[in-house]
Parts: C-alpha cells; structure tokens; sequence
C-alpha cells in the first residue's frame, strides 16, 4: 500500500509532536511505500499545483491529513488545498470518481487535553463536531475514513510520551486496517 502524508503544519520546524511524527515515519521500515508531502514547505505562496497534487492522490493507496488543530480546525493552508485540488468532476459530482475507494486518516495533534473536547469540556464541542467538515469531505470524494489518530497536550507532552506517539503513529498510519 502507497500510503501520502499530506502534513500541513504552518511552522513544523518548531513542532514537537508534528515534527517527531514526519521524523518517526522517514525512519520507518516501509518508508520507501511513503510520500511525505509538506504543504507549507511546497507551496509558501499558497499557489498550489492542482495537477502535481492530483498526480499524488491518484498515485496513492492511503492519504493522511497530519496537521495540528488550529481554531477548532485545519491550518489555512489544508483547507486552501482541499478547495484547490479537490475538483468538481475529477473529486466528486459528474464522473469526480477519482478517490473513490481510497483510504483517508486524519491525524491531528492538539494542545489541549482530551477532556477538553467533551460537550461539558472547556471546548463545549467533541473532536467529531470539530472534524465534521473533514469527515463530509470523505465522503462526498468516496474517500474510505479511517478513524483519526489523535494526540491530545501537545503543550504539555513530556519526552517519554513524544517518543511512544511517534512509534504508535508510524504504526498506525502502516498497519491501520480497513
């Protein structure tokens, strides 16, 4: 399975979680079946390459959306690209059969705690509320959602526990199975 790790995180350099998880899947046995694909690095500008990007989709057994939650959603540059390469006729609508049958995983990091994200939480809304709209793109594009890979304290999370989210990562977004 060709697995593409679409990461959209707007300063990765300075992330600890995101940054461990590209890091632990470069080092990876399976690497060579993975395309790590940094949105902020390819397109600073945020003029993206529509056909290079749908050429990756469609070379692509599993897509992952790595990213950190920023406002209860996406990074800007996320949704930019959804809006851009996901295409009436090509994604979805008339023959926009293109990703129909592929796999999706949305893999997020979130500085506050689980509990947070609860009806009764300091958020007042649950992470699915929050990921509606990603969870609706899945299915409009035939896209086969896998459930998400999540990481809660980023602001808080200690050397022992980056270092076991990395490996529970790789190994997940490998060996998750439908």
């Amino acid at each position: 399975m060709r697995v593409l790790v679409i990461v959209a995180h707007p300063n990765l350099e300075n992330s600890r979680v995101n940054s461990r998880w590209v890091k632990e899947l470069k080092m990876h046995q399976h690497s060579r079946w993975v395309t790590i694909h940094n949105l902020y690095k390819e397109y600073p500008d945020f003029r993206i390459d529509v056909e290079r990007e749908q050429a990756l989709l469609m070379g692509h057994d599993r897509i992952v959306f790595q990213f950190p939650l920023q406002w209860y959603s996406t990074p800007a540059l996320l949704k930019q690209w959804q809006d851009d390469v996901l295409t009436y006729g090509w994604a979805y609508g008339t023959n926009g059969n293109k990703l129909h049958g592929k796999e999706l995983i949305i893999a997020f990091s979130a500085g506050g705690s689980a509990d947070a994200y609860q009806a009764n939480g300091f958020n007042q809304f649950t992470i699915d509320e929050f990921l509606r709209p990603l969870q609706q793109v899945a299915k409009l594009t035939g896209l086969k959602l896998l459930p998400y890979f999540r990481f809660h304290g980023a602001f808080q999370v200690n050397e022992e526990q980056l270092e076991l989210s990395a490996k529970y990562y790789a190994q997940y977004v490998f060996h998750q199975s439908n």
